[in-house]
């Protein structure tokens, strides 16, 4: 159990350091690397997934998504008396990991006042364009992708030697980033949205919006939704 905690916590904390770090790098006023793009962004928070996951690998499984530990659960990988544990760790370092990111970017917080949406888009994912139906769609697509080619990574000869699977997912993250990120900002892990959202919604800011609890439902049920999905039809194709 120790394991489990401290993986999933630090290998969270680190994710969302890196990842929201990268959207506060291109987003706020007075960044060195303000307006870098997309690209940058998305390549990141692959690079955000890999690196903990090479880290914490070994002890306890580098989920830091309780949507796939869910998933992992229902598939029979992970024990459900342990997903408490998965959880409330990895919620837990996605808000510490929100701190530190605030904390280092406090004064282009200040700098970037006059557009509190931009400053809450560093911490948590929206919707381009709010629509309930199609916004939750699109993580339980975004998050089916993942799991399901999580899984899948198994069919490849040696795609577990020397890490080489933590390289698959690197890929997997930057191509969903790339393809479906432009929709609601693809959470695709409840953990990584709603740790920093609260996060959000407890520190202070100038001219600060809210920290839109009436969508925050989504990357949290539409992410499990997927994973348990991808379980269901990787179990239909390739177990049953």
């Amino acid at each position: 159990m120790r394991d489990i905690i401290m993986g999933e916590f630090f290998g969270t904390m680190l994710l969302i350091i890196l990842g929201d770090g990268v959207v506060a790098n291109v987003l706020l006023n007075k960044s060195g690397q303000k307006g870098a793009g997309p690209v940058q962004i998305t390549t990141a928070w692959g690079l955000a997934v890999l690196i903990p996951a090479c880290i914490f690998g070994k002890l306890s499984g580098a989920s830091f998504n309780p949507a796939l530990s869910i998933a992992l659960a229902f598939k029979g990988d992970v024990a459900y008396g342990d997903l408490p544990a998965y959880i409330i760790a990895q919620i837990a370092g996605a808000f510490v990991g929100a701190l530190i990111v605030y904390i280092l970017f406090k004064d282009h917080y200040d700098a970037t006042s006059d557009r509190p949406l931009d400053v809450r888009g560093t911490f948590c994912t929206a919707p381009t364009i709010p629509n309930t139906f199609r916004n939750l769609c699109s993580e339980i697509v975004g998050t089916f992708i993942l799991v399901f080619a999580i899984l899948g990574f198994s069919q490849v000869d040696g795609a577990g030697t020397a890490g080489v699977d933590k390289l698959f997912v690197y890929a997997l993250i930057v191509s969903i980033g790339m393809s479906l990120g432009g929709l609601t900002g693809y959470a695709i892990n409840p953990a990584r949205d709603l740790g920093p959202r609260i996060a959000y919604a407890v520190l202070p800011f100038k001219n600060k919006a809210d920290a839109n609890w009436s969508y925050s439902w989504i990357p949290v049920v539409g992410p499990i939704i997927g994973g348990i999905i991808a379980v269901l039809l990787y179990n239909f194709i390739f177990i049953a």
